[in-house]
């Protein structure tokens, strides 16, 4: 070890007179000058250079006690001495260490720590009688018996498949770490945390002069420290016991120190000084720890790489933490008002308390008078009740009341006189006689009817807690698309604190990524559980989110969801049934989007011919409105069990000619269809069909040869071979005006199912036939829905 370790003695002593003339010069004694202006500018620079002493002393004072601070033993709250590094990277002093093990069961695991060297000084065969005074560590010389027996007992194979794992409670980061087998052995001193230790020591206790420890009583101050000793010595101590030509001459005195460490880090396993670094393992390990399969297959790099590099890291950041030191003041400034804050926001918190549970109390004790008050009118109704009944009783006794007045009824002997009076008595009596022979007390003396019930109420109050935050939302996918508009609808979980408004998010997916945290357009104080988001790009794919909020704050954001806008405009129309609509066949919806239909008469005749051909009648309902330029987008909803629906557009001329020439009851062979939906048509025909149909029936899509190539689906009996596919909850029709192409998707995923040439000479409208029964529901515009609305773009909040 080297002597750098510790601070050196200064080798100038003849200039510390100097600091003491310059005290003596600030205080203007013993000075004298050419002039008494010089004079005071002598003593001003003087001044000058004690005051910086003195901050300069100050501040390394300062940042010496807060240094302290992580120089203390998370267990003994001491400096550490001999500190042993945790696999968490913690440190701990090795008796602590030993102690904790012992509380947890743990005996014989105390082993000694890598790094401790076997001095020759300390052995019996060549210790001098004068070390008989120190106190030789016995606890050490018994962990190093324990340790040379661990393993060894009897009934213990060496090597057992399940050796004891020993686990031990970092007090630091209060989690269990894994030693070993072999205990605190196995573990490495943080020779460097020591290092420190002592200079913090030094530092603190300037003053405390280090004596010898192999003198006679009175010991000198000792001037050398030897490693391998592990003592002091004085001048002549050390030449004594390091004499010329021995071993122990070869000895490199030090600096004199308390605390002996080795000059370098041991292997515990191997006993030689680890020479690599295993960055898998994060451990230093020697070279024969290096060939080892325990580490095959590790990035092994030597111990000087791995200095250099964690010392790079390391002032790296210490250079940007000491450059950035207003930062830290600034954040340190804001923690503390935070901290004021804290202290306020808490007696606010504690005098709502307060206040609402005063409340609680007023209200349960107005509540309570008025049950009081209901009880005690109840009591006095019973009461006045049952003394009446009393005072009636009492006048049937003999002589008094009732009684005596009958008796003496009794003794008139003028008839009419007495029938006069003995009949409104008798009425009297009569009832007093009923009431005597059914005896029962006017009211009940029970009060079961006055109890309480707060069962409910003891439930709610012992519940009572503070206000949660809403838990996440749930999107609720089956009501939630995408169509002229974006419609959002969720829900709260079950037992969820309530919301008292929704934030909701979304942003497009589609867009090029710019530089920085995710940018959202955000709308807040979203009433209700839907919304609605008006002007949404066409084309795009939105992903949104939403949170709830109450009192206690904001709630987690719900799951996103990615939503696709259709690939053109909407186009917003009704079905007309003005023309070619067999109104016995076909019933239009009050709202005209929808159609319904119904096989009439005609085909309940024909089917009576048993042995003859089935007529299917066509019936078409076109929309009332025609595109003539651009691009357009609608989508409908066709009845599952409908027979036969041909969905699609045409021209608005060839539609009429065809149709309203049609004959009411046709042969299945005419199709007023262009073909591209089955594949019929040949594929080299130039011209582009006036008419273009998706065929649907029973719930399937029936797709043509060329239509299942360009769908990427494959038939039964190969690729020329028509196919179906499932019929998808709602049908979308694009039509690119300018391109004369048409193409048919899946309106809930945007799959593209066909896509066909169409005439777009003229003005093309959407149509709908029929043969058999069937059904088609227009998709309804989101803007018509009476939810609220959220538009898209203006002032839009980003995060």
């Amino acid at each position: 070890m080297r002597s750098d370790i510790s601070p050196h003695p200064s080798p100038h002593p003849h200039r510390a007179p100097a600091l003491s003339s310059g005290f003596a010069a600030a205080a203007g004694i013993g000075h004298t000058g050419a002039g008494g202006h010089g004079r005071a500018m002598a003593e001003g620079e003087d001044m000058q250079v004690f005051t910086s002493i003195m901050d300069a002393l100050v501040r390394i004072s300062t940042s010496m006690k807060n240094m302290e601070k992580e120089l203390l033993c998370p267990v003994c709250q001491e400096m550490y001495k001999q500190p042993l590094v945790l696999p968490c990277t913690h440190n701990v002093c090795q008796a602590c260490a030993r102690e904790v093990l012992g509380q947890q069961g743990y005996v014989g695991h105390g082993g000694d720590p890598s790094s401790e060297p076997t001095s020759p000084a300390s052995t019996p065969s060549t210790r001098s009688p004068r070390l008989s005074r120190r106190t030789l560590p016995k606890p050490d010389r018994l962990d190093r018996l324990l340790k040379s027996g661990f393993g060894t007992y009897p009934g213990r194979k060496r090597g057992a498949l399940h050796p004891q794992v020993i686990m031990f409670p970092c007090p630091a980061c209060q989690g269990d770490v894994e030693l070993g087998e072999r205990g605190l052995a196995g573990l490495f001193r943080n020779l460097t945390l020591e290092r420190v230790v002592e200079r913090y020591r030094q530092s603190v206790s300037v003053g405390g002069a280090i004596l010898c420890q192999l003198c006679k009583p009175p010991p000198l101050e000792a001037t050398k420290g030897c490693t391998e000793c592990r003592a002091t010595f004085c001048n002549e101590c050390f030449k004594l016991f390091h004499p010329w030509g021995t071993q122990k001459a070869q000895h490199e005195p030090t600096l004199p120190t308390l605390s002996f460490r080795p000059k370098g880090l041991m292997c515990p396993d191997h006993k030689e000084e680890v020479t690599h670094y295993c960055k898998t393992c994060q451990r230093l390990v020697c070279q024969l720890c290096r060939v080892r399969r325990t580490h095959s297959g590790h990035k092994i790099t030597p111990v000087l790489s791995a200095y250099q590099a964690l010392k790079d890291k390391l002032t790296k950041s210490l250079t940007y933490i000491l450059g950035n030191q207003d930062t830290v003041q600034t954040q340190i400034c804001e923690l503390e008002e935070t901290v004021r804050h804290t202290e306020v926001s808490g007696q606010q918190a504690k005098e709502e308390v307060s206040q609402l549970v005063r409340g609680l109390g007023a209200v349960l004790e107005e509540r309570r008078a008025s049950l009081l008050q209901a009880i005690e009118e109840c009591q006095q109704e019973r009461l006045a009740r049952l003394s009446a009944q009393i005072q009636e009783h009492r006048s049937l006794l003999d002589g008094s009341g009732l009684v005596g007045y009958a008796q003496e009824v009794l003794k008139e002997t003028d008839q009419p006189c007495f029938v006069q009076a003995a009949k409104q008595l008798h009425n009297r009596i009569a009832r007093a006689t009923e009431a005597l022979q059914m005896f029962r007390p006017a009211a009940s003396s029970s009060f079961r009817h006055c109890q309480l019930d707060v069962g409910r109420e003891m439930k709610l109050l012992t519940e009572l807690n503070f206000l949660r935050v809403p838990e996440a939302p749930v999107i609720d996918t089956q009501r939630t698309f995408a169509y002229d508009q974006i419609f959002l609808c969720w829900r709260l979980p079950p037992h969820s604190p309530p919301a008292w408004h929704y934030t909701v998010e979304f942003r497009r997916t589609d867009v090029p990524a710019q530089p920085g945290p995710t940018r959202w357009q955000r709308r807040e104080e979203v009433r209700g559980t839907s919304a609605l988001l008006e002007n949404p790009d066409t084309g795009s794919v939105y992903v949104l989110r939403v949170r709830g909020c109450n009192k206690a704050g904001y709630g987690e954001y719900s799951e996103d969801v990615h939503l696709h806008t259709p690939p053109a405009p909407v186009l917003h129309f009704f079905l007309d049934g003005r023309w070619g609509t067999s109104r016995e066949r076909l019933a239009i919806s009050k709202d005209q989007r929808a159609v319904r239909s119904v096989p009439g008469l005609p085909l309940l005749l024909a089917a009576e011919r048993l042995l003859t051909g089935c007529h299917l009648s066509v019936d078409v309902v076109l929309g009332d409105v025609a595109v003539t330029q651009g691009r357009s987008y609608w989508a409908c909803a066709v009845d599952p069990a409908s027979y036969l629906v041909k969905v699609g557009v045409g021209l608005e001329s060839k539609l009429q000619e065809s149709f309203q020439g049609a004959p009411d009851v046709i042969s299945p062979r005419y199709d007023p269809d262009s073909g591209h939906d089955s594949g019929a048509e040949d594929a080299t025909v130039e011209a582009s069909p006036p008419f273009a149909f998706l065929t649907i029936g029973m719930g399937k899509i029936l797709l043509g040869a060329g239509a299942s190539s360009n769908a990427g689906l494959t038939g039964r009996d190969g690729p020329a071979a028509s196919c179906t596919v499932p019929l998808p909850p709602r049908l979308g029709i694009c039509l690119d005006y300018e391109r004369g192409r048409v193409s048919f998707l899946d309106a809930v995923s945007f799959r593209g199912l066909l896509e066909c040439p169409l005439d777009c000479s003229g003005p093309v409208c959407p149509a709908f036939c029929f043969i058999g029964g069937g059904a088609v529901q227009l998709q309804e515009p989101v803007g018509t829905k009476p939810e609220r609305k959220v538009t898209i773009g203006g002032f839009a909040k980003l995060d």
